[in-house]
């Protein structure tokens, strides 16, 4: 089955925002994301998050990139952690973080953490010390290595590789991969006991059971950085209150129409992942 506009109107959708409203109504993402090199991982992550109308964003990224995170991204929180000598996040980071990780209502993990074992250490204690619905991503995947195993918990988890962290999750290769999308797609998802989206042309999201192909989206969209902003985006669906599941379809249904949108004014050439923020809002109107 695919997700087209038709289906998406079938979809579980987000309550109307009420008049007595207020920041803490709609949400709170913790983004951990960022490092040396790499804050914009952060930045583009928690814009994903903001314009998919989470009411508050924290971005949770090593100190030595936190002022460029705070500058870039003025509308988020910001919670510098301490960094190793590569300036990312150390091990030293974790009783500062897991407190604020217990108060949140969803995580997106892993946009630019890079590898090394205080990051390694930092998302296996995400992964099993907390009971937030994380939606897991780039180097929070990467560290895993050939240890899976901990994607197992109780609390939701959406995990959004493309075909080159997958295969390393299931240890075979890109070929293979692509030559069995389907069914290893759904064979990971039933194992694990998570929401899948296996990234690239016509995105498959999947909990095992059921198994959704996304149509929209375009090769402008292949461009460092629009995976970050998908993170954001499904993590802010899900702390308003959509499951797993469908804030996954959703989520890439709008982040591709967005690309869409971007593409039909700018041209795919030109395309970058910032165009997305600036047209998930036309691309949240479309869907309704």
């Amino acid at each position: 089955m695919t997700i087209d506009a038709e289906i998406v109107t079938k979809l579980p959708t987000l309550a109307p925002r009420a008049d007595a409203g207020h920041k803490g109504t709609y949400g709170h993402v913790l983004v951990v994301a960022g490092s040396r090199g790499m804050s914009g991982a952060a930045i583009l992550s928690a814009g994903g998050a903001l314009r998919g109308g989470a009411g508050l964003v924290t971005v949770a990224t090593p100190d030595v990139v936190q002022p460029i995170v705070a500058t870039a991204q003025p509308c988020a929180l910001t919670l510098p952690l301490p960094a190793n000598a590569e300036g990312r996040l150390g091990a030293t980071a974790e009783p500062i973080l897991m407190p604020v990780a217990a108060r949140c209502t969803a995580l997106a993990v892993g946009p630019g953490l890079g590898g090394g074992l205080g990051v390694t250490q930092i998302v296996a204690a995400l992964l099993t010390l907390t009971d937030r619905p994380m939606v897991l991503d780039a180097d929070g995947l990467n560290v895993l290595g050939r240890m899976p195993a901990v994607l197992r918990r109780q609390a939701p988890l959406v995990v959004t590789p493309h075909p080159g962290e997958f295969a390393r999750l299931t240890e075979t290769t890109v070929a293979e991969v692509n030559a069995a999308r389907d069914s290893a797609a759904l064979a990971f998802a039933r194992e694990f006991d998570v929401v899948l989206v296996l990234k690239g042309h016509a995105s498959l999201v999947t909990d095992g059971r059921r198994l959704y192909r996304n149509t929209t989206g375009n090769p402008g969209m292949a461009t460092g950085g629009t995976g970050d902003v998908l993170t954001g985006l499904i993590a802010a669906l899900i702390g308003q209150g959509l499951d797993a599941f469908a804030a996954a379809q959703l989520g890439v249904h709008l982040h591709g129409l967005a690309g869409d949108f971007a593409r039909d004014e700018l041209g795919e050439a030109a395309l970058i992942a910032l165009d997305l923020l600036t047209y998930l809002p036309r691309a949240f109107r479309a869907a309704r």
